[in-house]
């Protein structure tokens, strides 16, 4: 794993890549972090900011870019990032937030718990008390608007995905798929094995911010009854 001066891409004629370094880790999640502390204020022309394992995606309005001295505008405005990503390892970043998540590991909300115990030598009850032991880093949001990837899984629950994915998972499903935690934030298809439920909602394009989590947040899960679950459910 390298972390050497970031590399810039163009993608389209709206987007540039920022690549901090190689491989999946924590020092480059530092500089993913860093990059994106930087590129918010880095040119007013930058519309979106989306993080990667290793990048960050840099989704710009190029009408807004001053292309006056005959460059293309991805070049101008890469000038600018640059600048802005120069010296990531001296970004002091600001403390992380913490979010508890409620989650409820019974019955037919739990779909897979067996199955991810089998595979752990454990019983399910030891498996609930390890996925909410952990202290979880959400290191991207991908797949579907607010679907976080978390980083902290206790290695003895890694478990390969299903090998038939589900047709439909409804959002609020909390899953473990090889050596992440994750949580469906949209009813979609998915081969993640399903071990509880969370009555919170992950996205919703009618709350500002949409996403309840962003890149850099604490995660700590907290077993809730089928009761509580429900009640949660209905408010």
């Amino acid at each position: 794993m390298t972390a050497g001066p970031a590399t810039i891409t163009p993608l389209g004629d709206r987007a540039l890549v920022v690549h901090v370094g190689d491989g999946i880790g924590d020092d480059v999640f530092r500089r993913v972090q860093a990059a994106l502390h930087r590129l918010r204020a880095a040119h007013p022309a930058i519309v979106d900011l989306v993080a990667g394992y290793t990048s960050v995606t840099v989704h710009y309005d190029p009408v807004a870019i001053d292309a006056s001295n005959g460059d293309a505008p991805w070049a101008t405005l890469a000038r600018q990032v640059a600048e802005a990503v120069s010296d990531l390892d001296a970004v002091d970043l600001p403390a992380a937030r913490t979010v508890e998540i409620p989650v409820c590991y019974d019955g037919a909300l739990a779909p897979d718990l067996e199955r991810v115990a089998d595979h752990a030598g454990l019983s399910p009850a030891s498996v609930i008390a390890l996925h909410c032991a952990a202290t979880y880093t959400v290191q991207m949001i991908g797949f579907t608007p607010g679907f976080p990837y978390l980083a902290g899984l206790d290695p003895r629950l890694a478990t390969p995905r299903l090998s038939e994915p589900r047709t439909r998972v409804v959002a609020g499903s909390v899953g473990i798929g090889g050596e992440q935690t994750g949580i469906y934030s949209l009813a979609t298809p998915g081969g993640w094995n399903i071990i509880g439920s969370t009555p919170l909602s992950l996205f919703d394009p009618a709350r500002e911010p949409p996403s309840l989590l962003r890149v850099g947040d604490r995660v700590h899960f907290t077993r809730i009854d089928r009761a509580r679950y429900d009640a949660m459910v209905r408010r």
